[in-house]
């Protein structure tokens, strides 16, 4: 799981919670409980929403922290930082710092975002490298995606419709394909929660068992948390839950 690490597969597997108002503000934490093979404690993933300005303008800083737990740490050791900026009137990013080890490998890029222009420029500070890249339209990074379709609306979509948009990561434009599969009520630590069902179309490779082998379930609410996730890998699985929140912009709703 070299280049598929926990913390990159929440945050690629919950990239389409969507409200029409904003979802999140300032001081917003979400930590998850990362489980494997649904048998013991595989690490943990933390989101943190913080603000800041950039050229005069309001932003969003996220950060994004992933690490292994107990026994699975003992064998494959990670941490994981993610920190994405973004503008708060366009909700596009500028700046991305991706910093990861992952059993000794390692990885630390930071991307600067020009959206005027389509371009990307990619700094490698590992190996002291500098690249520069067409983006396709209006990209996203892996964070970013997020904090940006929890902010659109979906109340139209029906079950089996797919939402599609564009993230730039790793020097490359991905199209990433979502699809809702319903609602229900699912359990929780804090209670059952009413909950919005998807389904990212993802590529087939060494790591996951088959093309939509991911399934996501985020609260049904003004502020879109996911949950839960679960996805089979090529040997066992990751599952996700949901099992710290604090600072949310809108009140939770739980069914006891």
């Amino acid at each position: 799981m070299k280049k598929h690490t926990l913390l990159l597969l929440l945050l690629l597997t919950v990239t389409f919670t969507f409200s029409q108002t904003k979802a999140f503000k300032k001081g917003e934490v979400l930590k998850y409980r990362v489980s494997y093979s649904n048998f013991f404690n595989a690490g943990s993933a933390t989101l943190k929403v913080t603000e800041t300005k950039n050229k005069g303008k309001e932003a969003f800083h996220i950060i994004g922290k992933g690490k292994t737990t107990g026994v699975t740490g003992w064998f494959f050791n990670v941490k994981d930082i993610y920190q994405s900026y973004f503008y708060k009137e366009s909700m596009l990013p500028y700046r991305f710092l991706r910093k990861i080890n992952e059993g000794g490998y390692k990885k630390n890029k930071e991307i600067i975002f020009n959206q005027a222009t389509n371009k990307a420029t990619v700094k490698d500070h590992k190996h002291n490298k500098q690249s520069n890249h067409t983006t396709h339209g209006e990209v996203q990074d892996m964070i970013s995606t997020l904090y940006y379709l929890r902010s659109k609306d979906i109340s139209k979509m029906k079950t089996g419709d797919i939402v599609t948009l564009t993230m730039f990561f790793d020097e490359k434009n991905y199209p990433f394909k979502l699809k809702l599969l319903g609602r229900e009520v699912i359990k929780t630590k804090f209670g059952k929660v009413a909950a919005v069902k998807f389904r990212p179309i993802v590529q087939a490779g060494r790591v996951f068992k088959e093309k939509e082998s991911i399934t996501v379930w985020v609260s049904d609410d003004k502020n879109k948390i996911p949950l839960r996730i679960k996805a089979s890998l090529a040997v066992g699985s990751l599952r996700a839950d949901l099992d710290m929140y604090k600072g949310l912009r809108n009140s939770f709703p739980i069914i006891f």
